[in-house]
């Protein structure tokens, strides 16, 4: 097991491997995330999600988006929990099986967290502070979840891989937006697109 890197607690590192074995449990059922990547997942999955906690502004509501096994969303209410804020998170996905370990992961972590169990285009507006999303669409399909669920002058945060160049090109075409490329601490040809001002063109 790789540690993630920066100022984690030690009772954070407890929830932290409390989360990786509730993981590791149910991907045995359901499909978390690949089986081939359960023995990467303290670097692949919970450090890659850590890094996005860094580039967040103070959160009222944070929203993730197509929530699954729990990256990121939960790791950064762990952190969130960390630092004492009282960010209120939710995590939307519309895989009722993956809504029922999100629940549990809730439960057993107690995280100021609510799941919602539908598609993301059939919900009322969320007006998230913070919006992210990881591994679930293309830029230009998440530019249109984020201009429905953030607020105007919320944050979005993708995690994004190799070609996110080509993804924020095709994106531009719809989109107007100011748009940060963080590099990734995880994957050095990824980026965290730290992205605001959405509109529609």
């Amino acid at each position: 097991m790789t540690v993630p890197e920066g100022d984690v607690s030690r009772e954070t590192l407890k929830k932290l491997e409390l989360f990786s074995d509730l993981v590791e449990k149910w991907t045995a059922k359901i499909n978390l995330v690949s089986k081939s990547s359960v023995s990467e997942l303290w670097d692949r999955h919970i450090r890659d999600s850590m890094q996005l906690y860094a580039h967040a502004p103070k959160a009222d509501h944070w929203v993730d988006l197509g929530s699954g096994g729990g990256f990121p969303a939960i790791i950064l209410a762990l952190m969130a929990e960390q630092e004492g804020r009282d960010t209120r998170f939710t995590l939307v996905e519309s895989d009722q099986r993956k809504c029922v370990f999100l629940r549990t992961a809730i439960r057993e972590l107690n995280l100021n967290a609510l799941v919602v169990n539908h598609r993301i285009e059939s919900i009322e507006p969320l007006s998230a502070d913070v919006l992210s999303a990881r591994a679930l669409a293309d830029l230009s399909t998440l530019m249109g979840f984020a201009s429905l669920h953030m607020s105007p002058s919320g944050t979005a945060l993708f995690p994004k891989g190799g070609n996110w160049r080509e993804e924020h090109s095709v994106a531009k075409l719809k989109w107007a937006y100011t748009c940060e490329a963080i590099p990734s601490k995880t994957n050095s040809a990824a980026a965290i697109l730290k992205i605001k001002e959405i509109k529609h063109v």
